[in-house]
């Protein structure tokens, strides 16, 4: 094994599970089975677009090892590999490598950013690569492929460490020559376009000196013929040239459209065949309005036995924050599982009105979600969630609804954890917490969906100048003073808060959940009562503290920068509870049983509810407080203040960090299931829990296609690559 920090790669031992959802399927139709199906090929192809979306070589990546495991299958393979040198670890090692780069759709980590390279010496894969069947047949095309690729494959320069903009890393929603000042410029043109920038990248060149940025739209056609309209075509703004124009990723948008329409064929009602209709016109023609359009059709199909969603959805994981990762989704209805959140959902109005800031800051009406339990039969993208609150348009969520879902089958698998496993907690805190861990997960997804995530009004003054609050009644509750700032125009959350937004609502909406849990009623519609009660409440508000902690981890200390958004906000919390003293919450350094630096949480459960729930309550109304008035300077003083890991204090952070790296365990990979058409049935095609079952599902999965996707991936990849040209090669 060559000496590589463990951090940048996938060690042999990672836990594979295979989404269970035979059952779920089995139940359904015909017609429902095709819908899901044609839905799920949808998905699957648009999910493609990730790979470029994450980085210049993942696409190349990623059809080396399509064309390497077509002609082979992980165990034929295994043979060729021992011919050439590789041990039995050594190859593993490649096999965890490939599957990881299916599961993230890249070679960087979906859940914080962090590159991860084959754990085997390059001539090794290199050997491997050469032995292969489809280097043996088609050698020019093979060795093309691997020099494209090999030299970035394995490289950990530093800008390539993490995701990021400018010198602080890797991206490709914007150019390499991109820097923060290059977007904020490129929002305000957007802003003034009346364009989001969800289904955008940024491109900047320079023409015989003069800079020009070209602003691309996902869309399969290129050009409209005749078309006046005012969103493509070449502008100048702040003394600068701006080109929009459609086309980015053309092919991929094509097969996306292609099965939408199959799917529209067998969709259940009229709500979905206009959802479907829209979705297909946003992505022939790269309009987001028209996406906005499918999804208040999607917010009215209430109660379908097949949920999907799908489109360039959360902006996690572009540095500023607006632009949006596709993402496509197919989902079962647990209906059992499902009884409980519409209970949550009958009670909400009332758990609204005890979160902690006036009425004012609330929506004037709440507009009853759907919010349903899903076994996922496909989920396309780089990661999977175990919850999911949308559409993330604002102008919607505030004024027409949204829907949340709680995705069963990955909680089952996702948040399984071994007593060994266990790090940070006292011996006598693990049994609870892995007896409790599921149940009290299962809660917060639920709070932290509906009522994190659902609750709260922006002050929005639209382009008429009206305002949907009264000026001259509104208090600050911070300030005591009437309220001076809002939203203006086409300012959004996202364009607002940018590089913080993501990270500041998911830590509004876990601070929902902890506040919210200690409700009995909440618990009573769980089915939890008494000491289970207590003892969920203990548990949801210990894994808080410890994710807290695990989420350094994902802290970048060279470029100060954090590189995921649910573990910055659990790290925030830590440091909010922390602060409110009073022994509520321990963080102490201490030894291991192996002589290693290790470290102890711990949480008195007899001040949760008094010294705990307090400390939320006033930092809870901040946040809400800092968003509802697009108060962007306050909002970022205190989320940036708490979100600092530093040396000094009560606290070495930097030094806890290192712990945490040294005890980390690698977070669990998904294989899923495909669909095939056999006549006029579909069958449910299922795969082993290991890195070969993952593999072999990615091959299957584009056989019908595979050369002319592979072409389209390689086309699309070279097209952009001149604008990645990293001068530390």
């Amino acid at each position: 094994m060559i000496m590589v920090d463990s951090q940048y790669y996938l060690p042999n031992d990672i836990g594979i599970s295979a989404l269970d959802c035979r059952e779920a399927f089995r139940l359904l139709s015909p017609q429902e089975k095709m819908y899901a199906h044609y839905l799920s090929r949808a998905s699957w192809y648009g999910g493609l677009v990730v790979l470029l979306q994450t980085s210049p070589e993942s696409a190349n990546i990623f059809v080396l090892l399509q064309r390497i495991f077509r002609k082979e299958t992980p165990e034929e393979l295994e043979k060729v590999a021992a011919t050439v040198g590789l041990s039995s670890e050594e190859y593993k090692a490649f096999l965890v490598y490939a599957a990881g780069l299916y599961a993230n759709m890249g070679n960087y980590k979906s859940f914080g950013d962090t590159k991860f390279v084959p754990n085997l010496p390059k001539d090794k894969l290199e050997a491997l690569v050469r032995a292969s069947q489809a280097f043996q047949e088609k050698p020019v095309e093979m060795e093309a492929l691997w020099n494209n690729s090999s030299t970035l494959i394995f490289s950990l320069e530093d800008r390539q460490k993490q995701l990021g903009l400018g010198d602080k890393g890797i991206t490709t929603y914007f150019s390499g020559n991109c820097t923060l000042e290059d977007a904020e410029l490129a929002q305000r043109f957007l802003d003034s376009k009346k364009l989001s920038a969800y289904n955008t990248r940024l491109f900047k060149r320079s023409d015989g000196g003069k800079v020009c940025y070209e602003v691309r739209l996902a869309s399969a056609v290129q050009k409209v013929d005749g078309e006046k309209e005012t969103s493509c075509g070449t502008f100048t703004f702040e003394d600068k040239e701006f080109i929009v124009k459609r086309g980015d990723y053309c092919p991929l948008m094509e097969k996306v459209c292609f099965y939408l329409q199959q799917a529209e064929a067998y969709a259940a009602n009229e709500n979905q065949q206009k959802m479907l209709e829209q979705y297909r016109h946003s992505f022939n023609f790269g309009s987001v309005e028209s996406h906005k359009e499918g999804s208040r059709f999607w917010i009215k199909d209430k109660g379908p036995i097949v949920e999907s969603y799908i489109g360039f959805i959360e902006s996690y994981r572009d540095p500023f924050g607006s632009r949006g990762e596709f993402e496509g989704f197919v989902a079962v209805v647990n209906k059992a599982m499902s009884e409980r959140f519409t209970k949550l959902v009958s009670s909400a109005e009332v758990l609204l009105s005890e979160l902690p800031w006036p009425q004012e800051f609330e929506k004037d009406t709440f507009l009853k979600p759907d919010f349903t339990s899903l076994d996922v039969l496909t989920f396309a993208g780089s990661g999977i969630p175990a919850g999911i609150n949308i559409p993330n348009y604002d102008d919607i969520r505030q004024s027409e609804g949204f829907k949340n879902v709680s995705l069963g089958n990955v909680l089952a698998v996702a948040y399984a954890t071994q007593k060994e496993k266990l790090t940070f907690l006292k011996e006598e805190d693990k049994d609870l917490f892995i007896k409790w861990k599921g149940p009290s997960f299962e809660v917060q997804v639920g709070l932290h969906e509906l009522l994190g995530h659902g609750s709260g009004k922006l002050f929005v003054q639209d382009h008429k100048g009206k305002l949907n609050f009264n000026k001259d009644k509104v208090i600050n509750p911070e300030t005591g003073e009437l309220v001076s700032s809002w939203y203006q125009g086409s300012e959004t959350w996202d364009s607002k808060f940018s590089t913080i937004a993501s990270s500041y609502e998911e830590c509004r909406a876990e601070c929902v959940g902890l506040y919210l849990c200690l409700n009995k009623e909440v618990l009573r519609i769980f089915g939890l009562e008494g000491q289970d009660a207590e003892d969920v409440v203990y548990i949801n508000w210990l894994s808080m503290v410890r994710a807290g902690l695990l989420g350094l981890e994902f802290y970048t200390p060279e470029s100060k920068n954090w590189r995921q958004a649910h573990m910055q906000a659990r790290f925030v919390i830590l440091r909010v509870l922390l602060e409110a003293g009073e022994g509520l919450v321990g963080l102490k350094e201490v030894v291991g049983h192996d002589g290693k630096p290790d470290a102890q949480i711990t949480l008195d459960r007899t001040k949760i509810h008094t010294v705990g729930k307090h400390a939320i309550q006033r930092f809870l109304c901040k946040l809400q407080v800092f968003k509802s008035t697009a108060d962007v300077e306050g909002g970022r003083a205190l989320y940036d203040g708490y979100s600092s890991v530093g040396d000094s204090g009560a606290n070495n952070f930097l030094r806890l960090r290192e712990t945490v790296l040294l005890r980390k365990e690698a977070r669990k990979m998904f294989v899923q299931a495909n669909t095939k058409v056999n006549g006029d049935h579909v069958e449910l095609v299922e795969y082993e829990s290991s890195a070969a079952g993952l593999i072999r599902s990615f091959t299957e999965r584009f056989q019908e296609d595979a050369d002319q996707l592979e072409a389209d991936l390689l086309e699309l990849s070279l097209k952009c690559w001149s604008f990645w040209v990293l001068k530390d090669l």
